[in-house]
């Protein structure tokens, strides 16, 4: 795993014959009534409820389950499926039922490996939002769960199925920015991250709600937001990490969160190649972006598109002999960047068949390899190579000190 082949994975993987709407957005050819897919899921808080939005966009996919523990998500869970969709209070009385083909698990991060495990030890198929768990062990905990049961797992890293990603990154495999030295990643925000709660809510219904803000639940900035630029960094590099330092504070927010406001974390790579990640929560400025440095230019990737801009020939300069601009079109998606990044360059072109919302291919990837019985491209060793990086991450910021992946991760083939 810890030299695990990324080179090559693109979303040329998706599946299924693509169309694309009025307003951009991906649709599959409609599918036999034979070919519908049953799904359940636990956890219908906000980003469960995106997933069922999104999942009810792909032909033939109903939901037959709806788990939580907070009793007003069930009325809003069945305001999406516009249905009287089961619903269950207990995770194990969904997996309990008959017609599930595959569950969602969208819980917090500290339950996943809890609420994992289970779903595939019930013989059903998973989707599991990212990150894959909350410590190491847990993480390894899931991938043994997916092997044992011999079934299909997707961890939810939409940007790993995003368009623009999977294109930039054939370019950069294609050598079009030279020789990739280093990723200065980041996703920078300007609000608190804390969520309103009802009136006269008490401490356990606050940190349900807010559970992003307790280190008992949740990974922070890391997990929440760096976990898609180290999985994309990964992909670009062939290659898990082999350190990472890190540093980080609750420096802005005193409102009790425990998890930090601000974070920033450097990871070494094989072949003195580094990734840079920082997260703040006090200025917005350019929203989310990640920028590929690479001897002969760079590609700049946000939320919608990317660009690749080049370096011009100098004398003593790393660029290579021949370097030639090549111009494309404007890349498309269904939504748009807090604030896109502005400049001349080359946007990166998307075939026309792979434009679309992130969210959307990643969970029509997922309900096609289930037709199909096909490996997920986001797998289970992909969630787990960002995982760790996730988790000793955040253990370097706590720590104050140079973590090694080495010291963490088992043997090939263990």
């Amino acid at each position: 795993m810890n030299r695990r082949e990324f080179i090559g994975r693109t979303a040329g993987a998706v599946g299924g014959a693509l169309l694309i709407g009025d307003s951009g957005e991906v649709w599959p050819k409609a599918k036999a009534p034979s070919d519908q897919i049953n799904l359940g899921i636990v956890g219908v808080g906000s980003r469960g409820q995106q997933l069922m939005r999104t999942f009810l966009r792909v032909p033939g996919v109903r939901f037959a389950g709806l788990c939580d523990v907070y009793e007003p998500r069930f009325a809003a869970g069945r305001s999406i499926t516009k249905e009287n969709t089961p619903i269950y209070r207990d995770y194990q009385q969904l997996l309990a039922a008959r017609d599930l083909d595959a569950v969602i698990v969208s819980t917090p991060l500290s339950l996943h490996s809890q609420h994992m495990v289970a779903v595939l030890e019930s013989g059903r198929h998973l989707y599991g939002e990212k990150c894959l768990g909350l410590t190491v062990e847990d993480c390894y905990r899931i991938v043994d769960a997916v092997k044992r049961s011999g079934k299909h797992f997707q961890v939810g890293l939409q940007y790993h199925y995003a368009p623009w990603f999977s294109e930039t990154l054939r370019h950069i495999q294609a050598g079009k920015i030279g020789r990739v030295t280093e990723i200065y990643a980041y996703w920078h925000r300007n609000n608190s991250w804390k969520r309103p709660v009802p009136a006269g809510a008490d401490q356990k219904l606050e940190r349900l709600i807010n559970w992003r803000l307790y280190k008992e639940y949740s990974g922070g900035l890391v997990a929440e937001l760096g976990s898609h630029h180290i999985n994309f960094a990964n992909e670009v590099f062939g290659s898990a990490p082999e350190s990472v330092l890190g540093s980080g504070g609750i420096d802005f927010w005193k409102d009790g969160r425990e998890t930090n406001d601000n974070v920033r974390v450097i990871y070494r790579y094989p072949q003195g190649t580094t990734l840079v990640f920082s997260a703040i929560t006090t200025n917005q400025i350019d929203g989310a972006q990640v920028r590929v440095y690479g001897t002969n230019g760079t590609a700049v990737l946000t939320e919608a598109d990317a660009t690749l801009y080049y370096e011009p020939k100098r004398p003593q300069s790393a660029v290579s002999e021949g370097t030639v601009l090549e111009h494309g079109i404007t890349t498309s998606a269904s939504f748009r960047a807090e604030l896109p990044y502005r400049g001349p360059g080359e946007p990166v072109p998307i075939p026309e068949d792979r434009k679309g919302n992130a969210d959307f291919v990643a969970c029509n990837s997922f309900i096609e390899s289930l037709r199909k019985n096909q490996r997920p491209e986001a797998d289970e060793q992909t969630a787990l190579a960002d995982g760790l990086a996730v988790a000793l991450g955040n253990q370097a910021i706590d720590q104050g000190k140079r973590i090694l992946f080495s010291e963490h991760m088992r043997s090939k083939g263990a």
